[in-house]
């Protein structure tokens, strides 16, 4: 005779398994199922939890109508068929972060989220890099690093999360103290219906928040209803905003600091610094303690990650721009540079529509291409240079620049047609660009 379970976790990897953890802790026994064969985090889940059964290969359909509630992974969408049939029997479908929520709910406001289609993780990390220097005892997770169950366990005054399209799907009671949705454009179109459906799933965050910051230079983040709202922008601020003013970072009439200490490159990092100083003020932190992080938090890597100079010639990683909008943010945002910009961009374009591309490659000197749709990118810019491998493109880059020129890599595309990951995609990026002589060519 079948078991019947009160609550099944749909998919493992790191995030099933903070969930399995965490119910395994309220006393509560789940069932764990995932459509891979082997998916990732089988092997810990049988050394950890001998007793928790895991189905593998699909979902079973007639176990998923008897539970009382489906916690559900971020990669699986709500609408796949088993879930919709559990859906409409109204059975509760929930994400981790729910959970999390959940957990808090008798405590005061002590979350920051952040979300949007770019700059999340460098947003993230600039807060909490802030109210850690402050002295609060600080946790960070979510979308990055740790899955937000985990967080549970920490000894945390506040946390600060950055959260996808996916995860606020399945998510409802959030108490945030403050919260953003940085910027909106095309991604997951592979997922969405279209743009509209995605924007609607980040501003889900903005109903579960005290206090809203939204880019002022994005209608697309600005909140459809009247909340306790202020703005960031590159703009000169108006009211009680954040914005810029003759090369300074002002709040309302307050210089901050001028933009010259600031250790990041570009004005998209510009717009995710004042977005983070906003975030951490609504926290009631003293503006030094944003203004020593500015000065020294050089960034990311894989995000706008400078690599070095060859020949004069400057080599940026932006392999984290998997999407259009974040490699439009970064030809923006280094559209001031006087020598000739090079963009090498390609890889698989998780059906976007890369015309958006086509005003900002107006500051791209020679665009070079490859990948699954690199095709489709070179087609947006006259005399583009086609090529099968990033070990072509930067050969190629090489060749044809002089010193005072910038060589970036910003795919617009996800890199999963030629490699695991962003991250791998970085990583060989600066290898071959280490493998570039020095001196005078």
């Amino acid at each position: 005779m079948q078991t019947c379970y009160s609550h099944i976790v749909l998919g493992l990897g790191a995030t099933g398994l903070s969930v399995v953890r965490y119910l395994m802790s309220q006393g509560i026994t789940p069932l764990v199922m995932d459509s891979r064969r082997t998916p990732p985090g089988s092997e810990t889940l049988a050394h950890e939890f001998p007793d928790v059964e895991l189905l593998t290969g699909g979902f079973v359909c007639r176990s998923l109508v008897q539970a009382k509630q489906i916690i559900i992974s971020p990669g699986i969408p709500v609408d796949t068929p088993e879930i919709r049939a559990a859906m409409d029997m109204g059975i509760e479908v929930i994400g981790d972060v729910e959970l999390f929520a959940r957990a808090l709910a008798e405590k005061s406001p002590c979350v920051v989220a952040i979300t949007g289609s770019n700059g999340k993780t460098t947003v993230t990390t600039m807060v909490y890099e802030m109210l850690k220097a402050a002295g609060k005892k600080v946790a960070v997770g979510g979308n990055i690093g740790i899955p937000v169950l985990d967080l549970l366990t920490t000894d945390a005054d506040i946390y600060v999360l950055e959260l996808s399209s996916f995860q606020l799907e399945t998510t409802f009671s959030l108490n945030c103290v403050a919260a953003t949705c940085l910027n909106v454009s095309e991604d997951h179109m592979d997922r969405y219906h279209d743009i509209h459906s995605y924007r609607a799933a980040k501003l889900r965050l903005y109903q579960q928040s005290r206090f809203v910051m939204f880019n002022r230079d994005d209608p697309l983040t600005a909140p459809d209803e009247p909340t306790n709202q202020n703005t960031f922008g590159l703009g000169v601020p108006e009211g009680d905003a954040w914005g810029l003013v003759d090369g300074k970072i002002f709040h309302g009439e307050s210089e901050i600091m001028n933009l010259h200490d600031v250790s990041l490159i570009g004005s998209h990092n510009q717009s995710n610094l004042l977005a983070a100083m906003a975030l951490t003020d609504a926290c009631g932190i003293d503006k030094q303690f944003m203004i020593d992080i500015a000065t020294n938090f050089s960034g990311l890597e894989h995000r706008c990650e400078m690599v070095g100079i060859k020949q004069g010639v400057t080599y940026i990683n932006d392999s984290k721009a998997t999407n259009v909008g974040a490699t439009v943010a970064a030809l923006n945002g280094l559209s001031d540079h006087l020598g000739d910009l090079i963009l090498i961009a390609g890889g698989e374009g998780k059906g976007a529509d890369f015309k958006e591309l086509t005003e900002s490659l107006n500051n791209v000197t020679q665009l070079i291409t490859f990948g699954k749709d690199g095709n489709k990118i070179a087609k947006l810019k006259p005399e583009s240079i086609e090529v099968s491998t990033l070990e072509e493109a930067v050969n190629k880059a090489v060749e044809i620049t002089f010193s005072g020129d910038i060589v970036l890599l910003s795919p617009a595309c996800a890199s999963t047609d030629m490699y695991k990951n962003f991250m791998a995609r970085g990583n060989d990026f600066k290898q071959l660009v280490g493998l570039i002589e020095d001196g005078e060519g």
